[in-house]
């Protein structure tokens, strides 16, 4: 019985849920102001980002150095791990030509 009862109130609130977001108006088209706003938002936030992982790169490099520098005052020996390649980029890849099909 209570399982009934709770697919019973699942099913209504999705319900309900599909109705009112049916009823909502589109979005006003943004304004010019409105898109420099964004604009200026998003430049600010992708210099936040850049700072962001600038810290946490000084801060990896520096827990690495420590680690590092502890591992040799107790005498064990470890050697840095080696950089992986960089992958090549998804664009060029893309936009090299499929060959040319054989007659």
């Amino acid at each position: 019985m209570t399982t009934l009862r709770t697919l019973i109130a699942a099913a209504l609130v999705v319900g309900l849920f599909g109705v009112a977001v049916a009823k909502l108006p589109p979005p006003a088209p943004l304004t010019d102001a409105q898109k420099a706003a964004a604009d200026d938002k998003k430049a600010k936030d992708a210099a936040a980002a850049d700072a962001a992982k600038a810290q946490l790169t000084k801060a990896e490099d520096r827990t690495a150095a420590h680690y590092f520098a502890d591992m040799k005052a107790k005498g064990k020996a470890v050697s840095p791990p080696q950089p992986l390649a960089a992958p090549a980029p998804a664009a060029a890849a893309a936009a090299t030509p499929p060959p040319a099909p054989k007659k």
